[in-house]
C-alpha cells in the first residue's frame, strides 16, 4: 500500500523537498534541479494530495499561488525519508559529504525531532545544507 501512495521517484523527491529543503511551491519543485516535467509534477502533487500526504493552501496575499505542506500522515514519513537519505549518501554518488552522512546517522532522533518541530511551527529552514548532487561523495570515490 505504501508503494502505491508514494513509491515512485518523483513522489519521494517531493516529500523529501517538503520535509528537509523547505520547498513549498510548484515553482520550487520544478526548479529543484531534479528535472521533473511540469505535467509529472502536477500529477504527483495531485496524487499525494488525494492520498492525504500533502495539503494545498492558497496564499492570503495571492489566491493564485498555492503552497504545499505535509500533513500529519506525510510528516510521519520522516523516519523513512531520513533512512533513505542516509542509505543513499553511504552507497551512491549523492554529493553529500561523509561527515554530513555520519552526523545524520549518529543523530537520527534529534534530526527527526527537529524535522517535526519545524513542520509544526511552519519553519521553512532547510534541515539539510545544499550540496552538489552531481559531484561524487567522498565515500563514492572509495
Amino acid at each position: 500500500m505504501a508503494l502505491e501512495r508514494f513509491g515512485d521517484r518523483w513522489s519521494l523527491l517531493i516529500i523529501r523537498d517538503l520535509m528537509v529543503r523547505g520547498y513549498r511551491t510548484f515553482k520550487e519543485f520544478l526548479e529543484s534541479g531534479e528535472g521533473i516535467a511540469s505535467n509529472v509534477l502536477s500529477d504527483r502533487l495531485r496524487t499525494l494530495q488525494e492520498g492525504g500526504i500533502i495539503s494545498a493552501e492558497t496564499e492570503e496575499s495571492d489566491a493564485r499561488r498555492i503552497n504545499y505542506r505535509l500533513t500529519e500522515k506525510g510528516i510521519d514519513l520522516a523516519p523513512v525519508v531520513l533512512e533513505l537519505l542516509i542509505w543513499s549518501a553511504r552507497h551512491e554518488k549523492t554529493g553529500a559529504s561523509c561527515e554530513m552522512v555520519e552526523r545524520m546517522a549518529a543523530n537520527r532522533q534529534h534530526i527527526l525531532q527537529e524535522t517535526r518541530r519545524r513542520w509544526e511551527r511552519r519553519d521553512l529552514t532547510p534541515i539539510l545544507p545544499k550540496f552538489n548532487a552531481s559531484k561524487r561523495s567522498e565515500r563514492g570515490k572509495q
